[in-house]
């Protein structure tokens, strides 16, 4: 079964709100056994208008582990934190 990855672009717009958010969601992460690949840092863009700020890149065992990390108790709560503190574009992604 292929793995699957979580791939978010956050644009942070209250800090302080948004580390509430970071604290929950890594629970939320770690419940899941989520590996994180990538967690911030620098952004070169290659190619197109792709702006991002901030990417996240988290791996879990396949789509079902990564869709149950999304609806998890813990990660609703954190995404209630988030609310007002930017903006969060997710998607999940199979592959290997």
């Amino acid at each position: 079964m292929p793995a699957a990855f979580v791939i978010a672009d956050v644009t942070v717009t209250d800090a302080e709100q948004m580390a509430k958010y970071r604290e929950w969601s890594t629970k939320a992460m770690q419940e899941h056994g989520a590996e994180i690949l990538v967690r911030g840092g620098a952004i070169e863009v290659l190619e197109g208008d792709w702006q991002p700020t901030r990417l996240v890149l988290l791996k879990f065992a396949d789509h079902a582990t990564a869709r149950a990390f999304y609806d998890s108790e813990t990660y609703r709560h954190a995404r209630t934190l988030r609310e007002n503190a930017g903006v969060m574009r997710m998607l999940i992604v199979d592959g290997v």
